[in-house]
């Protein structure tokens, strides 16, 4: 190989760094600024090829598309003095790459201070509202003054917050595990009031069951025995009417009934037959 065949081939590598460095390409859902010994220069949006100085100017390129904040949760203390672990959810947009860069050069440094951004905005709106105020019609509110103020602090990053989102919000686990606690012993002592109440009612009732059925029993003799006086007295009627009609069968009527209790199979009695109680022995009615 002479010489002249490695000046060329020195040549054409020279040639290719030069191109490669002169030349860069701009996508479509990127964004990019060109710096000049670290001081941009220029601001290009368009999509294409470009060309730069080769080795004094170099590119940084910064997404131009909707990008997601997803902080982890943190503790806010609510008005009414309530604690809640606030768990938000953020969309932005690089609007100004000029501004980006000269205040937090990188995406990385970008989402650190937007971080800090949505989570001071959350605590101090949240601090002016009570927890009822949260959960009720008033949440639209809320996460409308939470937007504002990220959207005003973070137009000085140059970027755009399309939305800002309370994604969970609840209580502190140590006071969650107290709050069941005590809901779960207020619902033991109501169970115990419930049941002391079945229990006294129970009572209540058997009580006047037990008083109402010895006032029912007592009504029942009352009446089963004016019934019974009157029966008595009825046949007691009937039995003078009938004596009166024929009072010699009556009489001899009365007198087998009182044989009939005196007397089985098995009596034996030695006796005279004399007397009123036999009088109807040997006879016959006339």
């Amino acid at each position: 190989m002479t010489k002249r065949t490695n000046i060329i081939l020195i040549a054409i590598v020279v040639l290719l760094i030069l191109v490669t460095q002169s030349f860069y390409i701009v996508s479509q859902p990127t964004q990019a600024i060109v710096l000049q010994f670290g001081e941009p220069v220029r601001l290009v949006k368009e999509p294409g090829l470009k060309i730069k100085i080769p080795f004094i100017q170099n590119v940084i390129l910064y997404d131009n598309r909707l990008l997601n904040l997803d902080p982890p949760a943190q503790e806010v203390v609510l008005k009414d003095k309530k604690r809640l672990d606030v768990d938000t959810f953020s969309r932005y947009r690089i609007t100004e790459p000029l501004t980006f860069y000269k205040t937090v050069r990188n995406e990385y440094q970008a989402q650190s201070r937007l971080q800090d951004i949505v989570n001071s905005s959350a605590r101090n709106v949240l601090a002016t509202f009570t927890l009822l105020e949260l959960l009720s019609e008033k949440r639209t509110e809320i996460m409308r003054k939470i937007s504002e103020a990220v959207k005003a602090d973070a137009s000085q990053l140059g970027v755009e917050v399309a939305d800002v989102r309370i994604r969970r919000a609840d209580l502190p686990i140590a006071i969650s595990q107290a709050i069941n606690e005590r809901m779960k012993t207020e619902r033991i002592r109501e169970a115990k009031g419930y049941r002391a109440d079945g229990e006294k009612a129970s009572q209540e009732i058997r009580a006047k069951a037990d008083k109402d059925a010895t006032i029912i029993v007592a009504n029942a003799e009352k009446l089963a025995q004016k019934i019974k006086g009157e029966g008595d007295k009825t046949a007691t009627e009937i039995w003078n009417k009938a004596t009166s009609i024929d009072p010699e069968f009556y009489a001899f009527y009365r007198t087998l009934e009182a044989y009939k209790k005196s007397f089985n199979e098995d009596t034996s009695l030695v006796l005279a037959p004399e007397g009123e109680f036999f009088n109807y022995f040997g006879k016959s009615l006339r």
